[in-house]
């Protein structure tokens, strides 16, 4: 099984990929080969994963995205909340990932899933279509943020919501690389530049933000 993408865009990003944005290092993306670390027994104490799941108010019937769904951790507890008539959509940009994904789902009997091939700069979503667009831990690694972003608007329905979940800067406690964790501050400064609003936040986790957006109506030009 493979995804069903859109293939309106070039495969070509439009540019190499930023550094910098807004003045906040963009870190690399985790490779594939660290798989096991998305999985580890000790992630749901914590990262309390089951928690912010239960957060997201997930029904059956809806649409959503599991945007950098690495090996599944997320991806299939949501499938099984929206089943059956919804759906979700894994979205990675490394191949293996998407085996590792499809073979977890036959062992699952997870049927309602959809598996995605993204681009650095296009999450090849179709477009009005998505209730929810969850991203865990994987903003922060975005090279094409300003493409990306503008992607997913493109994919939420009008009333849609594109959430938001990363380690706190703020937060020296937090055992994760300086470069792995975003302020609410900076999360706002670039949601709020590319045409989003947040409209809930969540305080609650043991090391990680959680925020909601919704489009912001007319926005103007993003901020490259």
């Amino acid at each position: 099984m493979r995804g069903q993408a859109q293939d309106s865009s070039s495969t070509e990003p439009p540019h190499p990929g930023l550094t910098e944005y807004l003045g906040r290092n963009v870190a690399q993306t985790m490779h594939y080969t660290g798989a096991a670390w998305l999985i580890r027994t000790k992630r749901d104490r914590e990262e309390a994963a089951t928690l912010m799941r239960s957060k997201l108010e997930l029904k059956p019937g809806m649409i959503v995205c599991d945007l950098g769904c690495g090996n599944g951790y997320h991806t299939f507890p949501m499938a099984k909340e929206v089943a059956p008539s919804g759906k979700v959509y894994g979205v990675e940009i490394q191949e293996p990932y998407l085996k590792m994904l499809e073979e977890a789902a036959k062992k699952q009997e997870v049927t309602n899933f959809v598996p995605v091939l993204g681009l650095l700069h296009d999450p090849k979503l179709p477009d009005n279509t998505f209730d929810l667009i969850l991203l865990v831990d994987v903003y922060h690694e975005f090279s094409h943020p300003v493409e990306m972003l503008a992607a997913m608007r493109k994919a939420l329905k009008p009333d849609g919501k594109l959430v938001l979940v990363e380690f706190r800067e703020e937060d020296e406690s937090v055992p994760i690389k300086p470069e792995h964790k975003m302020s609410k501050a900076q999360v706002n400064k670039e949601l709020n530049a590319n045409g989003y609003t947040c409209v809930k936040e969540f305080d609650e986790l043991p090391w990680q933000h959680m925020m909601w957006f919704g489009k912001t109506p007319e926005s103007g030009a993003a901020v490259k």
